[in-house]
């Protein structure tokens, strides 16, 4: 990677100013022609008092995003477009940061859209507590009533609401953020972002700063608008990938391993078990027939949480919320048990054949 200018810490000339640190914005794009517009113009709206950069990591897409990116960089020349042939997000964060230039490196997703005041804010927690890893909440948005029903389930206990960027809380120590703000010294020292994990290389990232002595710091005043997966095919690919991905995290990282994480792998095993038995006591042994009790239990549990927790939602949204939510659990869980056949071909060092999409974080 570059050599970037160093972070400093903006010490006040005089009472009432202050110097702030130059920012490089890292954005992997690929498929993004829906939301890229949206996403710069969060970024470049910031009204930062320090220098800004924008660079765009372009993946090989199959839209009109390489078109708007280059619009978007023709008309302002705080934006910069590096090739990211692999068309992978750990891939593409580390051509854009080979190129970035400054102290403090913003990752965002194409999309995302931060927050008002985002920048300023997140530099200002880097200085004041001396973390490596700065980040804020994950505030799922959707635009239809199948986006809205996703964007519930994100921040629900019934869905994936167990971390803090999911829920808030208070500012403090944590294992991982949403995206991040980081300090570009900490990012140089650990070698980047892991081209092994095609998704969780936020996650596994984090794992490893905290390992070397550093601290990731997560503070509610910070936001970021992110965007659903629009249909439940999209869907069920997204949490499939999380859920592949994340059974790489463990394998890795054995101590990582939780009940949150194992909660899902466990429910898709029982539903299934019990699928299968009762098909066979159609035709077997009746006392089988007992296994339907699993996926009928199941779907009574996703549609009781449903109707409970979702009364806020519009109707329709609210009527999306069971295979919303079911399509989360049992996807993510095949994914975890399956594992990924991607990672095992990257232990051995062979290529993995096509590009994955740059999907965004793993959850």
């Amino acid at each position: 990677m570059n050599a970037a200018e160093p972070f400093r810490t903006g010490r006040p000339t005089t009472p009432d100013e202050r110097v702030w640190p130059a920012v490089s914005v890292i954005m992997p794009v690929l498929d993004e022609e829906r939301h890229l517009a949206e996403a710069v113009a969060g970024v470049l709206a910031q009204e930062y008092p320090g220098e800004l950069e924008l660079v765009l990591a372009l993946g090989p897409s199959r839209d009109r995003t390489d078109d708007i990116a280059r619009e978007l960089a023709a008309a302002d020349p705080r934006i910069r477009l590096v090739p990211n042939p692999a068309g992978r997000t750990p891939a593409g964060l580390n051509a854009a940061l080979g190129v970035a230039r400054h102290g403090v490196v913003v990752r965002v997703d194409g999309h995302g859209v931060l927050s008002d005041h985002y920048i300023r804010t997140a530099v200002a927690e880097l200085e004041r507590t001396g973390a490596a890893n700065v980040g804020g909440i994950m505030n799922a948005e959707g635009q239809t009533d199948f986006e809205r029903a996703v964007a519930w389930a994100y921040t629900s206990p019934f869905g994936l609401g167990g971390a803090k960027f999911h829920l808030g809380g208070r500012a403090g120590p944590a294992d991982t953020v949403y995206l991040g703000v980081f300090r570009r010294e900490v990012l140089d020292r650990l070698g980047g972002f892991d081209e092994h994990f095609v998704r969780a290389q936020d996650w596994e990232l984090n794992y490893r700063i905290r390992a070397a002595g550093e601290t990731v710091w997560f503070t509610p005043d910070l936001v970021v608008s992110y965007r659903p997966r629009p249909n439940l095919r999209a869907l069920a690919r997204q949490f499939f990938k999380t859920g592949q991905w994340r059974r790489e995290v463990v394998r890795r990282y054995p101590d990582t391993a939780n009940v949150r994480y194992l909660a899902a792998p466990a429910v898709t095993v029982a539903v299934a078990a019990g699928t299968v038995a009762g098909i066979a006591g159609l035709v077997g042994p009746s006392w089988l027939l007992a296994g339907w009790l699993a996926p009928a239990g199941y779907a009574l549990g996703v549609v009781g949480a449903a109707a409970l927790a979702g009364r806020g939602l519009p109707a329709k949204a609210r009527a999306w919320l069971p295979p919303v939510l079911a399509t989360m659990h049992l996807t993510w869980g095949a994914g975890f048990i399956a594992g990924s056949r991607d990672a095992a071909r990257s232990r051995r060092g062979a290529p993995a054949p096509g590009a994955a999409a740059a999907e965004g974080p793993a959850t």
